[in-house]
């Protein structure tokens, strides 16, 4: 066996030990979202998290597969090994990203809907996770927005009965049709549950929204329990993500109101690789975020 052969698998049996050690007091409180590395196996996912600095990851998906209590990875003995190889490295999961949209209408569809958003709550009381993420989605088109939005409001009350007891809420993001305050206010009213809140895609009530951060936080304040961080650039009809900093979101000053508030919860770096494949790759995103979140929470 050559030195260097030898070299390589004497560090390649280390790693378990190195990526123990890593010094978690020091971590920031950041989360990255799997769907930026959507060609990462569970294991890598774990193992970048810890070297890059993360203290949680955001489950949407693993290797693009979505219906997470199906996966190998968090299903019997699976997901016990999960469990061990998260403690092991000191990482927690954020949240659980479930793709149920609570604005179906379609009787069968809407089942599925609240089907996946029971299971995913389930799991994440498994995983002892606080937060399942889902979305109020569209607002079909014919449809009376206030007809729209009570079949919003209704999915999450359905999903935060079911989470009662559980130590999870459910979070609506502000994505989609939703991006807006006001509408957004009325659903948090409307849903009126400890077991409901938000998270705060910055990005989308800027760009979709057109809401300036402090206006959209003034508002939204008392539900934000999560955020999904990202920056763009206009490119022609639609907007290119770009690493953060360097596009035209204010990014810098959504941290800043949000630790200025006292925000408890991640700051979670949304970089949508899986949808969009032409962006940079999460080895490069990924550290890139830590380093400019750092900066901005003046660490």
């Amino acid at each position: 066996m050559s030195l260097t052969r030898r070299t390589m698998l004497a560090s390649l049996a280390m790693a378990p030990a190195i990526l123990r050690a890593q010094p978690r007091g020091q971590r920031l409180p950041i989360s990255f979202s799997t769907l930026g590395c959507p060609k990462w196996p569970w294991k890598r996912v774990l193992e970048q998290a810890s070297q890059m600095g993360y203290a949680a990851i955001e489950v949407r998906g693993i290797e693009m597969k979505m219906d997470l209590p199906t996966l190998p990875e968090f299903s019997g003995g699976g997901l016990t090994q999960s469990i061990k190889d998260l403690d092991a490295l000191g990482l927690k999961i954020s949240d659980l990203g479930a793709s149920a949209r609570m604005h179906e209408g379609d009787p069968k569809v809407r089942q599925a809907q609240m089907d996946e958003g029971r299971r995913f709550i389930d799991l994440a009381q498994k995983l002892k996770t606080p937060y399942v993420r889902v979305f109020g989605d569209k607002i079909p088109p014919g449809e009376q927005k206030r007809d729209v939005m009570a079949r919003v409001i209704d999915g999450l009350r359905t999903l935060g009965d079911h989470a009662k007891g559980s130590g999870v809420t459910v979070l609506l993001e502000t994505h989609g049709d939703y991006t807006d305050s006001p509408t957004v206010v009325e659903l948090m009213k409307g849903a009126a549950m400890e077991t409901v809140a938000l998270v705060w895609d910055a990005h989308h009530t800027f760009v979709a929204g057109k809401e300036q951060p402090a206006a959209t936080f003034a508002a939204l304040k008392p539900w934000v329990r999560h955020t999904h961080l990202k920056d763009s650039k206009p490119d022609d009809k639609d907007v290119r993500y770009v690493l953060t900093g360097s596009g035209t979101v204010p990014v810098r000053e959504q941290v800043r109101l949000l630790k200025a508030s006292g925000y408890k919860g991640y700051y979670g770096f949304e970089w949508e690789k899986g949808w969009h494949p032409e962006i940079e790759e999460p080895e490069v995103a990924f550290p890139q975020f830590v380093e400019t979140i750092r900066g901005y929470l003046g660490s």
